[in-house]
């Protein structure tokens, strides 16, 4: 069985989700029990690894598992990674059991790696601010949620505002609430909150206001999926804020492990991106609330109302000031760079 901690329960009660099958798993993938890229890849190699041990179809798990939510490259890559060392040991004909240890082993792997790119990222993406803007401490902005919630280690964006904290440098964490499911006042703020940093929640629509006021010195988020142009998809909200950073030149940061760049995805444009139910919109729902059978939030349109409900929206290149990650950062932020750290990334392995 696989033991999540639910996150639609958050910040309320820790919960955990135990998860016996595949199908179970992508039920909670789909309703945000489990989510963040850096996880869901995770998460998805060990439900390989759950459907090798259980003498489920692997392929038919695999192909469930990918399928689950289509814009997050890291769920396929850890899916297809730990089914390949499935087939691998299956097809030695060292049998079920081994072949289902190997899977194991596999998913095991990802996670530990997941975990040291975190901490790899988090050096990366300070060293990165102070080059930027030496010497003071930072305010910083940040949008959904992206600390050990979504990863194996402390995360990715937040985990460079944590390593800033330690340095003693952050002055405040600006957390966007990021609707409208409110990831980030839901779960950023309460891991902030458990790690002791400064921070202040805030509407997503008064990010403007604190540009404006020089309240802002540099925008950390995360990444679902970064073509190979350097197109970066993240939660809906992240465009709008990379048009404001632009607009009051401030740096606009983009923090994600290499597992994150597809480059397979030409461009922006080639992206596909989440639709989600319209009652999120209509609705003032939380995750729990979408989850439950026939469950739903507080109406607030009226009734039959349309709603455009994207999970996602992408930033081009040219508004992105550097992407980080554990092999390092780049900026300015091209194709080229991006599958040179990709390359460098393939050539280390990690025991």
């Amino acid at each position: 069985m696989l033991v999540l901690l639910d996150q639609t329960r958050l910040p309320a009660e820790e919960v955990e989700l135990v998860c016996t099958d595949v199908p179970a798993l992508v039920r909670a993938i789909q309703t945000l029990a489990v989510r963040g890229a850096p996880l869901l890849g995770i998460a998805g190699g060990y439900g390989v690894a759950l459907a090798a041990a259980r003498g489920f179809d692997v392929a038919e798990a695999a192909g469930l598992l990918e399928g689950a939510r289509p814009t997050a490259v890291n769920l396929g890559y850890g899916v297809r990674r730990v089914a390949a060392a499935y087939w691998a040991a299956s097809g030695k004909g060292e049998g079920d059991a081994a072949a289902a240890a190997a899977a194991l082993a596999e998913a095991r792997a990802l996670h530990r790696e997941d975990a040291q790119a975190s901490g790899r990222m988090a050096e990366y993406g300070e060293a990165l601010l102070e080059e930027l803007l030496p010497g003071r401490a930072y305010q910083l902005l940040t949008h959904c949620n992206t600390g050990a919630l979504v990863s194996g280690g402390e995360g990715t964006a937040f985990a460079v505002a944590l390593r800033v904290h330690r340095q003693g440098r952050l002055r405040r964490l600006w957390v966007d609430e990021t609707r409208p499911l409110l990831q980030g006042a839901r779960l950023t703020a309460y891991e902030a909150a458990r790690n002791g940093l400064a921070y202040s929640l805030l509407t997503d629509n008064a990010a403007g206001s604190l540009f404006a006021a020089g309240e802002v010195d540099a925008v950390l988020i995360g990444a679902d999926r970064i073509a190979a142009d350097g197109s970066v998809a993240n939660k809906v909200g992240s465009y709008p804020l990379a048009v404001l950073a632009k607009y009051h030149h401030v740096p606009f940061i983009v923090v994600a492990p290499t597992t994150t760049v597809d480059l397979e995805t030409p461009d922006g444009t080639s992206i596909v991106v989440e639709q989600r139910s319209g009652k999120e919109v209509t609705e003032l729902t939380s995750p729990q609330d979408l989850s439950a059978d026939g469950g739903g939030g507080i109406v607030v349109a009226p009734l039959g109302a349309p709603a455009y409900n994207p999970a996602f929206d992408v930033t081009p290149p040219e508004l992105i000031t550097a992407i980080v990650t554990e092999e390092g950062a780049i900026s300015p932020v091209t194709g080229v760079g991006l599958a040179e750290l990709c390359a460098r990334s393939s050539q280390v392995t990690i025991s």
